[in-house]
């Protein structure tokens, strides 16, 4: 399964044939301030991941007994605290919310700039981190904070859930902001900064290795969901590491790019990577290694946006997209309207620039907000320096991946290969994939597991045009002024 901020989804896959079985999602809902507040109920995903089990185990025309094992992927960064009975204090805050902007920067002052961060996290915290919404809700709602009795991720609070057993594993942990990427430990001192008050041998779960089991599925849940008593639960992870994996993105060479809400960019390392610039986060993988990894804010959630605001459905808004020239005849978004993590602008809004009565049409305003989703993806990919450089291949996945338009401008805009999994929604097969490691270990490698189920789509490799790689070029640099113009951001 794999829980994300629009949907829960869910893949059942048949190892020994190598095949997808069923999928099914669910929505979830998603409360939204002007003050950067965004947050769930998790008892929403509960209820998603029901519902999309069992039309998944429906369309696989299997029995659920059949089952042997789950993983969970999960949205990172996420906030979810418990109290002693196992019920949130709070509702979830989520990745994308930018309401923890000061408790951010103070925590970063307090460890010591970027340098302090780096010495004491192998990376730099960043808004969208889970230390910011724990010290946020210590500050603003003390009674909730005084009952907190376990601190999970999504990813963790799911495990929990099916499980009964607090654990949590690398990939997810290097983004809480008080876990070492390079140790692969708890840096309790660092949480001792952000919450004084709070035991972290009680409150953070015991961490496990990514090919661990979590435990298995408890006996009442197993039979609410007509599974057997002993289905195993992967130690799952975050949607990004578990990306990797459902996209085969594990050994050096391959990038993983989403067009989801948000947009991601990483690549796999053999060793924990500090990069140059404090927006490359060195994350840890979900299977050993490092995922090196370079998130922004605003991708479908801003193209979503514009398509609404015209009332057009995705095909209609792919022809319009289709339809503009390179560059939207001189038209240019800044599409923050979830501020920005990278380039790190938390507090910004979009804008909409170089409107004019000649341009000002709806095709270019469409066009305009899917190549400046694009241009942030190649703007985070320039941070990532060798890794990216060396990359020979773009695995696409994510919602916007389904467009032949957008993935043919990813390849224009940087220049590279790409193509697609045969599974867009790599999170919830890559969860698949770790659980099915996790209870074959003694037979099948990681390796062998991701050559039989991670199948890529022919159809949808696009090489880039040399005319359009170039036409390109010169609209990414109108892009990185208006970035440096309006918010300083060195061009």
């Amino acid at each position: 399964m794999d829980c994300g901020t629009q949907s829960t989804k869910v893949v059942v896959i048949d190892v020994e044939r190598a095949i997808i079985l069923g999928e099914a999602s669910r929505p979830h809902r998603l409360t939204e301030g002007d003050n950067g507040r965004r947050e769930q109920a998790p008892a929403d995903w509960l209820t998603a991941f029901r519902g999309a089990f069992t039309e998944a185990v429906v369309n696989a025309d299997i029995d659920a007994r059949a089952i042997r094992g789950i993983g969970v992927s999960g949205q990172q960064h996420g906030m979810v605290a418990l109290d002693i009975q196992g019920e949130p204090v709070h509702p979830a805050k989520l990745w994308c919310d930018t309401e923890t902007t000061t408790q951010n920067a103070a925590l970063v002052e307090r460890l010591g700039g970027e340098s302090g961060c780096l010495d004491k996290l192998g990376l730099v915290l960043q808004t969208g981190y889970t230390a910011s919404k724990l010290a946020w809700l210590r500050a603003m709602h003390p009674e909730a904070y005084r009952r907190i009795d376990s601190l999970l991720l999504p990813h963790d609070y799911l495990n929990f859930w099916l499980t009964g057993e607090r654990v949590a594993e690398a990939g997810d942990a290097s983004g809480t902001g008080y876990f070492d990427t390079r140790t692969r430990r708890w840096r309790e001192d660092v949480f001792a900064m952000i919450a004084p008050e709070l035991n972290p041998e009680r409150v953070l779960p015991r961490l496990i290795e990514s090919h661990e089991p979590a435990g298995v599925v408890r006996s009442e849940l197993a039979r609410d969901l007509g599974l057997e008593e002993d289905v195993l639960v992967a130690s799952g992870g975050g949607d990004n590491m578990l990306g990797a994996i459902g996209t085969g993105n594990i050994i050096p060479g391959v990038v993983t790019m989403s067009l989801g809400t948000s947009g991601t960019v990483c690549a796999y390392s053999d060793a924990p990577v500090i990069a140059d610039n404090a927006m490359v986060a060195n994350f840890c993988a979900s299977h050993g290694g490092w995922l090196p990894l370079v998130c922004t804010m605003n991708v479908t959630s801003a193209t979503i946006r514009v398509r609404e605001l015209f009332g057009l459905d995705l095909e209609t808004f792919g022809r319009r997209v289709a339809s503009a020239p390179i560059g939207a005849e001189g038209l240019s978004v800044l599409p923050f309207f979830n501020g920005e993590r990278v380039p790190a602008l938390p507090q910004a809004t979009a804008s909409f620039l170089g409107l004019t009565n000649a341009n000002a049409t709806q095709a270019n305003l469409c066009r305009a907000v899917v190549e400046s989703a694009t241009f942030g993806l190649r703007y985070g990919l320039e941070l990532m320096g060798d890794l990216a450089e060396g990359a020979s291949q773009i695995r696409l996945i994510g919602g916007g991946a389904k467009s032949p338009v957008w993935r043919q401008m990813v390849a224009d805009i940087t220049g590279t290969q790409v193509i697609c999994p045969q599974v867009t929604d790599a999170a919830a097969l890559g969860a698949a994939i770790q659980a099915a490691w996790c209870d074959r270990q003694t037979t099948d490698s990681l390796d062998a597991l991701c050559a039989r189920l991670v199948h890529l789509d022919e159809y949808s490799l696009d090489d880039p045009d040399p005319a359009r790689v170039e036409a390109y070029h010169g609209v990414y640099a109108r892009y990185r002024r208006a970035l440096a113009e309006h918010h300083g951001v060195p061009a």
